[in-house]
């Protein structure tokens, strides 16, 4: 198989050809209705953008380019953003090939560890990333091409260079990030001809003499690459990128809503609800136990931390993937195994719930079963990386590829720059019947 440059080289003349026919011929069909509850609620369900490189849905879970998830859980990150951007799975040479590239483009400049030390030592480890990603604009390829002026056809190549440019140092960034905000010592430098993952689970620091913890690493950098186009860190930066921002720009603007608690804090708000309930236990409760206290918890107006999703009405397959890494890695550990058993409890404690409700006049619940963020923290905290701040780096890390291949894309379709429109509520009282 080709490299990735050659790959997308090959393939962008007849997708843009592919789009010009849907654009011709299907253009005028139309496939969304907006309700007034749509519009005050964010949107959501709305079908008003394209994403080619996953989907998700609520019967299944995520599709990466056409495959399950659970299908290519065995795919390196380098291999799901190959993936993502091509719709190809690279072959051993291809694989190689973009590894290498990373190795030549991993060197991070001084200055970004200068105004990383410089930052206040409190500083959230989510605002230390995006700084530094936000500090290397200067590199940007695509902004220099651009101001020498270049054809808009050309676009997606600059934009792919300072994509691999930012995923090759994403990995040093964000293991200096945790190092230095924590204290953990000297920065670990990067090992040419060591994977993505394994090199970030390196640099980290967290000893791993059975290389279990870069296992995980490359199996949650996988699972958080992509999830459609709609969710707040795609969407943010597509919006950006669509004013032909560069690559840096719009990356940094999709992490700023990464960060924020309602899309990026959720593992870390699961795993301290499961903490919680093994001290108010003492330790793994008991399955009854596990159901008296989740009906307290709903009965009392609160929620159960990673169980509903926005879309999925299914176990999640991301849940389903670090369950079973849980299972064969780190059986006895007590802390996954409350999140195992929670699993066996809580989604039935839901539906009796949801019933309750509907017998109360009330809307039934609409998703009882888990999400990703319902089993993953656990699984880093059995690992020793218990500073729940800097989950979601970890995060941001992984859904960079996702975020760099939808832009890399659009670069490559022309895709307009985003302008919905947008009506006052005076509008909707006046117009609406």
């Amino acid at each position: 198989m080709a490299t990735l440059q050659e790959t997308l080289t090959t393939k962008i003349p007849g997708w843009r050809k592919e789009v010009g026919e849907v654009r011709k011929n299907l253009g005028d069909k139309v496939i969304s209705q907006v309700t007034v509850a749509q519009a005050y609620g964010g949107m959501r369900g709305v079908k008003g953008m394209i994403c080619d490189t996953s989907v998700v849905e609520p019967d299944k879970g995520l599709i990466v380019r056409g495959h399950p998830l659970l299908e290519i859980k065995h795919l390196w990150p380098e291999e799901v953003f190959f993936l993502l951007l091509t719709g190809d799975q690279p072959d051993e040479a291809a694989k190689k090939a973009l590894q290498q590239d990373f190795d030549k483009r991993a060197q991070v400049p001084e200055y970004v560890w200068d105004v990383l030390k410089a930052m206040p030592a409190d500083s959230h480890p989510m605002c230390m990333f995006d700084t530094a990603i936000l500090v290397m604009e200067k590199e940007s390829v695509f902004r220099q091409q651009y101001d020498k002026g270049m054809v808009k056809a050309d676009y997606w190549g600059p934009a792919l260079e300072d994509s691999l440019c930012m995923l090759a140092k994403m990995p040093a960034i964000a293991a200096a990030v945790y190092r230095i905000r924590y204290g953990k010592g000297k920065l670990i430098p990067w090992t040419p001809g060591l994977d993505w993952g394994a090199n970030f689970a390196k640099m980290l620091g967290l000893p791993d003499p059975t290389g279990t913890f870069a296992k995980l690493m490359r199996l949650y950098l996988n699972f958080h690459a992509d999830h459609e186009g709609g969710n707040v860190s795609a969407n943010t930066c597509h919006t950006v990128g669509s004013s032909l921002s560069d690559p840096y720009y719009s990356v940094s603007a999709g992490l700023n809503g990464l960060a924020g608690p309602l899309h990026g804090l959720a593992n870390q708000e699961c795993l301290g609800w499961v903490l919680e309930t093994m001290e108010k236990f003492g330790g793994t409760p008991s399955e009854e136990q596990l159901r008296e206290f989740a009906f307290e918890t709903l009965r009392g107006g609160k929620v159960i931390p990673g169980y509903g999703h926005a879309v999925l009405r299914v176990t999640d397959p991301r849940f389903a993937g670090f369950l079973e890494f849980g299972k064969e890695h780190l059986p006895k550990d007590p802390v996954f195994n409350t999140v195992a058993r929670v699993y066996d409890v809580i989604p039935k404690v839901l539906e009796e719930f949801s019933a309750e409700r509907v017998k109360a006049g009330k809307a039934p619940i609409a998703n009882c079963w888990p999400n990703v963020d319902a089993g993953s923290g656990a699984l880093l905290y059995h690992f020793g990386l218990t500073e729940f701040p800097y989950y979601t780096v970890l995060f941001s890390v992984s859904r960079a590829m996702g975020m760099l291949a939808q832009l890399i894309l659009n670069r490559a379709m022309g895709t307009a720059i985003t302008r919905p429109k947008s009506v006052s509520t005076a509008w909707v009282q006046a117009n609406v019947k």
